[in-house]
Order: structure tokens, then sequence, then C-alpha cells
């Protein structure tokens, strides 16, 4: 299959790698020319714009920080739209917001082509090693068509509903990921404040019900205070305020998530927003006059 990629970020440069090495030919495109030339080391091929990866893909993949930029992507004379056409399939895996999935519906239907979000969990180590949760929305037969495709990305691909709804899946995803970060970060301090070795107490716990995801992630990070990013903390504010302006809109109430997005928010107001959302940490221990591994 010829495949568009838009977006060679931190999770588009690996996912577009996977794609290649699925036996796939990608046709990449990003303004930041070191990660296109790390994946045309890889196999793919570098071209000029949005329009034409489109123009050479069957399928049009987009992995971009924002909703704004997804817009923009497809827009004008060299956006992604101008190069679509019946037939063509653009899966966006951003994570947007889920009102501005379907404004970009609206674009790529307007071409005759047909478009599924499809954004990820999983963070960086995900992306590398081809094992992130694929959430999709838009019509069925389309997400049954790319499926395979999606799969040399992740270890699931789940369809959720209509245009849109991969996106509420997502920051369903994301509130519960912040809330599990912070009372992990809470819940490794109070071990430290009693005097008892936080590392034993993930050794403890991990295997009952407070295991998971989150702590086999990111409780190393938190025992070694090394927060280089998997997931920086001003992307997960961008996820957590799309979260609460959707909550508004649909009278949900989202109370701790609406907490954690403070806490972020102070760290960026720090300058740690390019840290690792496992930095979380830093706010408890200000709060609570600690560093994790001193004062044991």
């Amino acid at each position: 299959m010829k495949v568009g990629f838009i977006g060679l970020g931190i999770m588009g440069r690996p996912m577009a790698k996977n794609v290649l090495k699925a036996g796939h030919e990608v046709f990449c495109f990003d303004f930041n020319e070191a990660a296109v030339e790390d994946v045309v080391a890889s196999g793919a091929t570098a071209v000029k714009s949005g329009k034409a990866a489109a123009e050479a893909a069957d399928v049009v993949i987009t992995m971009l920080p924002n909703g704004p930029n997804v817009l923009a992507a497809l827009s004008g004379d060299n956006g992604i739209a101008a190069g679509l056409s019946e037939g063509k399939i653009f899966v966006d895996m951003s994570s947007i917001a889920p009102g501005v999935s379907r404004q970009a519906g609206q674009l790529v239907e307007a071409t005759g082509a047909k478009m599924i979000d499809a954004p990820v969990s999983g963070g960086e180590p995900g992306a590398i090693a081809g094992t992130i949760a694929i959430m999709v929305g838009g019509e069925e037969d389309v997400f049954e068509s790319v499926k395979d495709l999606l799969l040399t990305m992740g270890k699931s691909a789940t369809y959720v509903g209509p245009l849109g709804a991969g996106n509420i899946a997502k920051l369903a995803n994301q509130s519960i990921v912040a809330v599990n970060i912070a009372v992990l970060a809470e819940a490794l301090v109070l071990a430290q404040k009693s005097g008892v070795d936080p590392a034993s107490v993930v050794e403890a716990i991990r295997g009952g019900l407070a295991g998971s995801a989150v702590m086999e992630q990111k409780a190393t990070k938190m025992l070694t205070q090394e927060f280089s990013p998997g997931f920086r903390i001003n992307l997960h504010i961008k996820d957590l305020n799309n979260a609460l302006t959707t909550a508004a809109e649909e009278d949900a109430f989202m109370p701790l998530t609406a907490v954690v997005r403070q806490h972020m928010s102070s760290l960026e107001a720090q300058g740690f927003a390019g840290e690792d959302h496992s930095s979380l940490l830093r706010i408890v221990q200000q709060l609570s006059n600690t560093v994790l591994g001193e004062d044991c």
C-alpha cells in the first residue's frame, strides 16, 4: 500500500518507520528536515508538501500536535485536501478535539475521499515498539479497510463510533492517565514521608489492584527523577483542555481532570512544559517539602 505520512515528531517518526518495516511504501513530509532524512534513511520517499503526499498515496496519515495543525495541513493550495480524491482515505492519528475532527471530515469529504480519526495511546515507547493502542471514529467499513495498516503501528485498533468518537476515547484515556500519574506521585511521596522506601512500595503493590501501565512506565522515572519526555506536559495540557472543553459542552463533571490540569499548568509556568508528564511529581514534592530519594 502507498502511504503518505505527515508529522514526524516523537510519535510520528517511529510510527512511519513501523509502516515501512511492514512493507508499505511511505511518502513523508515534515518541516523538520532532520526527521525527514531519518525516515528516508529507513526507506521512505520525501515529498515537498501534504498535497504531494496525498497525490502519491492511497492512504494519508497525519500525526500532528493539535487541531489547528491538522486543519492547516489539510488546507491551502499545497495542503493534503488538494491532493485527495475519491477512493483515497485520510487517517488523522493526532489527538485533537472531537469537533475539530468533524471539521476536518467536512474538508476531506468535499474531495470525495473518506476520513477516520484514529488517535493513539502508549507514548514514545509504544510508538517505537509498535504497541500503541489506536481508537477509531468514522465509517466502520473505512476503518476495516485500513485496520491491517493501523496494526503495523499498534497492538490494537478498536472501532468506537462515528467520526470524532476516536478522539472522545482518547480524551477519556488522557484524563485517566493524568489522574493516575498524579496519584502515583502522591502515593510515592506519602511512602517516603512515612519513612518507607517508595521503590519497595511500588514492588509491593504492582501485582495488586493498584498495578497499572502507568505505574510500570512512570514509577521508575519518578524514583530516578528522570523526566525526559515520552509524552510532554504541554501536550497533555492540550489534551486535558480539550477534555474539559468537551465536558463543558456535554455537561459532564470532571473535577479531578481539572485539578491535574492546573498542576500541569503550574509546571508549564515553571519552565517544565517539555518534560514528561511524570514530572507531576515535582508539584507533589514542592508541596510536601521533600524529594524522592532524599531524607529517607
